[in-house]
């Protein structure tokens, strides 16, 4: 399996309104989406763009802020009050070959494929098995479909 393109990085935060005006203010991102809920997984989401000087899309931040009872993202920031990166993800053409390729080489994959914030199937891959690193999987959106958050 190949590396996929760098999809996003996960920013744990306590309170997105704060980060979106740091994101604006001070590292003067011009494209900010608009907040929305994902109960499915207990957060609300922010996604952030980053400028590209080929006028292609660049990389996103997506900014994670625990809705109530979220006990993974509460406990995380509990470790790390002013928040900081939570995750990296990565694009895969197909999950479930790339889940089978993870498990085939001994990798903790904690759970099973869902719909993530992109509003396509991924998974998450335990930090312990990827440097340290807790790593998302997603499949590669449909034609853009990952820029309409």
């Amino acid at each position: 399996m190949k590396l996929g393109r760098l999809n996003h990085i996960g920013v744990a935060t306590p309170s997105i309104a704060d980060s979106v005006a740091f994101y604006r203010d001070v590292m003067g991102a011009t494209r900010i989406h608009e907040p929305f809920d994902l109960p499915s997984q207990g957060v609300k989401v922010c996604f952030v763009d980053t400028p590209t000087d080929s006028g292609m899309n660049g990389t996103q931040v997506e900014l994670i802020e625990p809705l109530p009872g979220n006990t993974s993202i509460a406990g995380f920031l509990e470790k790390n009050p002013q928040g900081g990166q939570h995750h990296m993800c990565f694009e895969v053409p197909d999950i479930h070959d790339a889940k089978a390729w993870f498990e085939s080489q001994g990798k903790r994959v904690l759970g099973e494929p869902r719909i993530g914030a992109h509003g396509t199937p991924i998974f998450f891959v335990h930090p312990r098995d990827m440097g340290g690193i807790l790593t998302e999987i997603m499949e590669t959106p449909k034609e853009n479909a990952h820029w309409s958050n």
